[in-house]
């Protein structure tokens, strides 16, 4: 037995009490954007690297950002989201890709 140690600290007597609608944080799309100059290659390795996604699934979002402009490549906390956008850009500025990575509150 520990010196010192007491068996009821009364910690295990403490209620909580929880709200009854407690609400959802929000969550946040991260999106790449399109530009003339990062390479399709580039931005199919950032998905994979990033966001966990096989070649095919990467190769069809980096055709989506191409031809539309931008697309959301996942949705999440906004501190996952956060940390992903910042990631994203650094890894771009790194290799001299002005790839843009932004994140807008869903809806």
């Amino acid at each position: 037995m520990m010196a010192g140690r007491n068996e009821d600290d009364g910690d295990s007597s403490v209620i909580t009490e929880t709200k009854p609608k407690t609400k959802r944080p929000p969550l946040y799309k991260v999106m790449l954007l399109n530009d003339d100059y990062t390479p399709m290659e580039f931005v199919v390795l950032v998905l994979e690297r990033f966001f966990g996604l096989n070649h095919a699934q990467a190769f069809e979002i980096m055709l989506t950002v191409h031809k539309k402009g931008l697309a959301v490549v996942g949705v999440f906390s906004h501190e996952i989201a956060e940390t992903k956008v910042a990631q994203v850009m650094d890894f771009a500025r790194r290799h001299q890709h002005p790839l843009q990575c932004t994140m807008e509150k869903e809806d």
